[in-house]
């Protein structure tokens, strides 16, 4: 099936006569998955079992009939730059070297956002024209424990004003500028804090995933009326993960709880003091934060950026994408 719908709450705009118009183009599960033909993926269950977050369902059918489509697209979206550049510098009459292709993913914290883009590294490190993919995560520029202590903000963790934005904007500039080498911040989400003295080093790879929840969000206007740079800007392609925010906050549950026998049994580990709370206790707790702070982060400042990714995968309710929304060039 090919329809249109649009991702965003806001209204459309109507012709009046032949209804809404939309930038996207909407495809089901299954006119999705034949786009990539007889394609072979490159996956098997091992790497299903090292890929997939807690709580995901991510399964090999997935990955053929979603993954492997949506490599194959930005394998050519990664060609087609290529020719851009190519027909740039000949119409300059310079040489000079490609700068690496970056897609950005965004969606809530539960929604699956790490896990599709783990798998995308995986997949795209498997097309002979990008062996070299990189990713990071947003958590790296979140200012340490310590700082978000003294500037007030422990509990708008993950809100826009709880990360070091100059320093991401710096970072991803500097790679699609072409550098050398690019450094990022090493983020431990058992200590829940920036490590201090490690880092992550970026050498020119030929795609970089970055991934976040604001990742999508517009430029600040700043004092004098002026917009500034929003991180966007540097993006070749980008990718919301969606789903019901009910959803969402079931699954936030589910691994709040499967957490207490895992990360969180780690003396070392932030919340080591939820490793013992029973059942009834832990879903109690996950809720409170979801309520305090996730959910108000979700529809006040990630959920409106929804509108601006060039593809929207939407989940169901047990995590699987069910359909997709590509904008149209």
């Amino acid at each position: 099936m090919h329809r249109v719908s649009e991702p965003s709450p806001r209204p459309l705009p109507s012709n009046g006569s032949e209804g809404n118009f939309t930038p996207f183009v909407e495809l089901d599960r299954s006119t999705w998955a034949r786009l990539a033909n007889e394609i072979k993926s490159p996956l098997n269950q091992e790497d299903i079992v090292r890929l997939r977050g807690i709580g995901d369902e991510l399964s090999l059918e997935e990955i053929r009939e979603v993954y492997l489509p949506l490599s194959r697209l930005l394998n050519l979206y990664v060609a087609a730059a290529g020719e851009l550049h190519s027909a740039t510098t000949t119409f300059l009459g310079e040489k000079t070297s490609r700068t690496p292709f970056v897609i950005g993913v965004a969606g809530s914290v539960a929604v699956g956002k790490s896990t599709t883009a783990r798998v995308l590294r995986e997949m795209l490190r498997r097309w002979p024209e990008t062996p070299n993919v990189e990713l990071v995560t947003t958590d790296g520029f979140l200012y340490p424990n310590a700082e978000l202590e003294r500037r007030g903000l422990m509990q708008r963790k993950g809100f826009p004003e709880s990360y070091d934005r100059r320093a991401l904007l710096r970072f991803v500039s500097a790679v699609k500028s072409g550098a050398e080498e690019v450094r990022a911040p090493k983020y431990s989400h058992l200590t829940y804090d920036i490590v201090p003295g490690e880092e992550i080093v970026v050498r020119r790879p030929d795609v970089l995933i970055v991934e976040g929840l604001n990742v999508l969000a517009p430029a600040r206007v700043r004092a004098d009326g002026r917009a500034g740079l929003a991180l966007s800007d540097f993006f070749d392609f980008s990718i919301y993960v969606d789903a019901r925010t009910s959803y969402i906050e079931e699954w936030y549950v589910r691994r709040f709880q499967k957490l207490r026998s895992g990360a969180f049994a780690d003396p070392a580990s932030y919340f080591h003091r939820y490793a013992d709370l029973s059942d009834e206790e832990a879903r109690e707790t996950a809720l409170g934060i979801w309520k305090r702070i996730n959910e108000p982060n979700l529809v006040t400042n990630v959920l409106p950026t929804r509108g601006r990714a060039q593809l929207v995968l939407s989940k169901d309710a047990n995590h699987s994408v069910t359909r997709m929304l590509l904008r149209k060039t």
